[in-house]
């Protein structure tokens, strides 16, 4: 282990800012908390304090030089990256990053299409036109899982003009693709790789867990930081291989896309994770595992409720996240929304997820065997004192990806009118919707609406699911373009 990694260059900087009792004359204007006294008692003369602003001492983010460098760069070797950008506007600014880094207008780039919101964001941003694939399924679970490299190979095989291939590593729901075959399969035509790993800061810390897209070769992969690893939440990081991508692009695109008032809370809180991570990451995430694992044993006895334990290796599941422990409740006679509203407000516990037929808990660090026995105990609760049995709830599968008439960015800048959901059959989107978390879009802008996709959200909004991407909050009416011209059907599609 590299000394240096014990060093933590950011916080060591806002420390001797503070402790030099420096008076400042500079934003931000509370000044350290004095300007507001309220969030000040509560959050903490030493939080206040280090919301600080960007000097020689601190750095600029924008174009490192000093301790955001060095902070950077440790991190770069933590993660086996050749480079290591922090975010601060959430792993979102970073797989927009990546989309806009290796994309141009016009440029096709095939994405799965359970993809995060953020990734359609990086569409309209880019104006790329995205292949989809539609990923592998549970129809017990109803859960989106990975796709197959055999997939990737087909759709590469059909657009050949190809500039990038997006792959999510883990999914949400902890399933991972045969990552290393298909970075083997981009490669080999000098495709760059680009991964969501939002949920897959942890993987490289155990051989238990999927492999990491940096260990696989990958060439940019984005990781939420904040989510299992200890930073704080709006930080995260973007690796680079260096080979089929520039660094230099990489910094650029992040120049448009990033704040140039990072939060040097949060920047903090990187580095401190990171550092945690080096010194003892392995031993902290072999205890998850170890709670996951019992977790998932208990559980297993409670009669009613059924653990999603993928095959593994298999089409849609080449390798699995245990510490992800979704729970089907069909058999309960109840939804997976109702029973996170249960959990919530009789036994103050909140769920990472729910859908239609889940329920997500998520076990991180900061888990003990304490709080896996109380939350074991809650739902022991809830099964006794259920009458129903085997009533499963029905949804029907997840819609067919409808076609596309233009790109998202077009759809996005394009004259629109606002029409009731149930009359939007037939016309083309404006807008997104999708149900959050995971946030998967239904429809994307610029596809046809199609009346699969309508009865689908009737049924998400009957079980009072969380729905999102319309200007309209209750998603009755739904932006739809004037008028559309069709893209040479040669240019742009769906696999799968």
């Amino acid at each position: 282990m590299n000394r240096k990694q014990q060093e933590t260059p950011i916080f060591t900087a806002v420390k001797n800012y503070v402790n030099d009792n420096t008076i400042p004359f500079h934003v931000p204007g509370h000044k350290q908390g004095r300007g507001c006294e309220e969030l000040t008692q509560f959050l903490g003369y030493n939080t206040m304090s280090i919301d600080l602003t960007c000097f020689p001492d601190t750095d600029n983010i924008l174009n490192p030089k000093g301790v955001i460098k060095e902070a950077q760069e440790l991190a770069a070797q933590t993660f086996g990256a050749d480079k290591c950008f922090f975010l601060t506007n959430g792993t979102t600014c970073g797989i927009q990053a990546m989309i806009m880094s290796v994309c141009k207008p016009g440029d096709k780039i095939i994405i799965p299409r359970n993809a995060h919101k953020s990734t359609f964001g990086g569409l309209v941003l880019s104006g790329a036109l995205p292949i989809y694939i539609r990923p592998e399924y549970s129809e017990r679970f109803g859960i989106s899982m990975g796709v197959t490299p055999e997939a990737i190979e087909a759709t590469l095989q059909e657009h050949p003009d190809t500039k990038a291939v997006f792959v999510i590593n883990p999914n949400y729901y902890g399933t991972a693709s045969n990552l290393k075959k298909i970075v083997e399969i981009c490669h080999k035509r000098e495709i760059p790789v680009l991964v969501d790993e939002a949920h897959g800061g942890h993987l490289h810390l155990s051989d238990k867990l999927p492999p990491s897209a940096m260990e696989l070769g990958a060439d940019l992969s984005a990781s939420s930081t904040h989510k299992l690893l200890g930073s704080l939440t709006q930080s995260s990081m973007l690796f680079l291989r260096e080979g089929l991508i520039d660094s230099q692009t990489v910094k650029s695109t992040l120049n448009i896309t990033q704040t140039t008032s990072p939060s040097y809370i949060l920047l903090s809180s990187l580095d401190v994770a990171r550092k945690q991570i080096a010194l003892h990451g392995r031993e902290m995430v072999a205890k998850a595992l170890y709670l996951a694992e019992l977790c998932r044993k208990e559980i297993a006895r409670i009669p009613g409720l059924e653990l999603f334990e993928p095959e593994h290796p298999s089409p849609g599941c080449y390798s699995f996240d245990i510490t992800k422990i979704t729970v089907n409740v069909q058999n309960l006679g109840m939804s997976g929304y109702e029973v996170e509203a249960l959990l919530r407000s009789k036994y103050h516990i909140q769920v990472e997820l729910s859908d239609l037929y889940n329920v997500m808990f998520l076990i991180s660090l900061a888990d003990n065997e304490e709080t896996i026995a109380y939350l074991v105990k809650a739902l022991k609760d809830i099964v006794s004192s259920r009458n129903t049995r085997n009533v499963v709830k029905y949804c029907p599968p997840w819609p067919v990806i409808p076609p596309m008439s233009v790109s998202p960015q077009q759809a996005r800048y394009s004259t629109t009118k606002t029409v009731p959901l149930e009359e939007a059959v037939g016309e083309v989107s404006a807008e997104t919707i999708m149900a959050y978390p995971p946030g998967i879009p239904i429809v994307c802008p610029g596809e046809y609406i199609t009346s699969e996709i309508v009865d689908y959200v009737k049924i998400l909004k009957s079980e009072n699911a969380d729905l999102q991407g319309t200007e309209d909050p209750e998603i009755q009416r739904i932006k739809v373009l004037k008028s559309a011209f069709t893209l040479i059907e040669e240019e742009v599609g769906s696999a799968g």
